[in-house]
């Protein structure tokens, strides 16, 4: 029998993840946490069961959660909702598509996300709460920290260093061995060659 899994956010990213974890078959979903105004609808099927404010009480049933709000310029609402779940006990499990390829070597992080279409070569390690979007590639030795988002048709090449809390744009291909900082922002289509400093946007 499949664990339940509630899903926190119900925006467009949220629909991306149903499809990968209901493809990933190991969790059943619940239904949504959103705002209130949205309680009582349904999306793509499932109920919204409640608001932030209802996570204790709805733990008290459910055990597991997964965020599905997005990130792209702003990594803070993703970020406390991790911390908030996390407080009240909730577990995160990691979420990988059958459609992507991760290295029996690789790591994902508690929370995470591997959408379709994605690779995660050998040795490459992914932080808590990040999310490897559709069709990027991960090669060898990658290091993509924690909160972070690499977006749809990116090429993270061997032994690349991402920080936390750090976004990279669709479609950006970043040379090997470069140092990325955190809560650094990298615009669409980038092509990254040299190191990039804490905070940092770069287009």
């Amino acid at each position: 029998m499949k664990e339940s899994l509630l899903l926190i956010g119900a925006g467009g990213h949220a629909h991306s993840c149903i499809d990968v974890i209901e493809l990933e078959d190991k969790y059943q979903i619940v239904g949504f946490v959103d705002q209130k105004s949205k309680n009582g609808e349904s999306i793509l099927g499932y109920p919204v069961l409640g608001s932030d404010d209802d996570l204790a009480m709805l733990f008290q049933k459910y055990k597991n959660a997964f965020i599905c709000v997005g990130q792209i310029k702003n990594f803070e609402i993703r970020f406390n909702l991790y911390s908030k779940l996390k407080s009240i006990g909730f577990k995160l499990p990691a979420i990988v598509s059958p459609k992507a390829y991760v290295s029996r070597s690789a790591s994902i992080g508690e929370g995470s996300i591997v959408m379709h279409q994605a690779m995660v070569n050998q040795n490459a390690v992914i932080g808590m709460n990040s999310i490897i979007n559709s069709g990027t590639i991960i090669e060898h030795d990658v290091k993509v920290g924690n909160h972070s988002h690499v977006s749809t048709g990116c090429v993270l090449n061997g032994g690349v260093t991402i920080g936390d809390f750090t976004f990279v744009g669709s479609g950006t291909i970043v040379r090997e061995s470069v140092e990325i900082g955190s809560k650094v922002i990298i615009g669409m289509q980038s092509k990254v060659f040299k190191d990039l400093e804490n905070g940092m946007i770069y287009k």
